[in-house]
């Protein structure tokens, strides 16, 4: 078996790269909001099917969404945290 590597070590390396971190910043809102989704889902040991029936919607949407292949609207993304029983919030810093 090879020598693992750990991902935060490749995060590191990829840093380096001006281009690679200027595009890591622009989208790292996004997925901080989508990790914090999951984290939410996965704490209260529901799956992706149960979070969509809570909100009307397929699991395919809510898939996307954690997966990042989804640009949700704020609309959406409310639905999301009432089905999580969490309040969202957003700010500019």
């Amino acid at each position: 078996m090879g020598k693992s590597i750990k991902l935060a070590d490749i995060e590191k390396e990829l840093m380096k790269d001006n281009e690679f971190k200027e595009e890591y910043e622009k989208l790292r809102p996004y997925y901080e909001i989508v990790s914090q989704l999951i984290n939410a889902r996965v704490e209260q040991n529901i799956t992706q099917e149960e979070l969509a029936k809570r909100i009307g919607t397929k699991k395919s949407c809510i898939s996307r969404l954690e997966s990042g292949n989804y640009n949700p609207s704020l609309k959406f993304l409310q639905k999301v945290a009432d089905g999580l029983g969490k309040n969202m919030y957003i700010s500019f810093r």
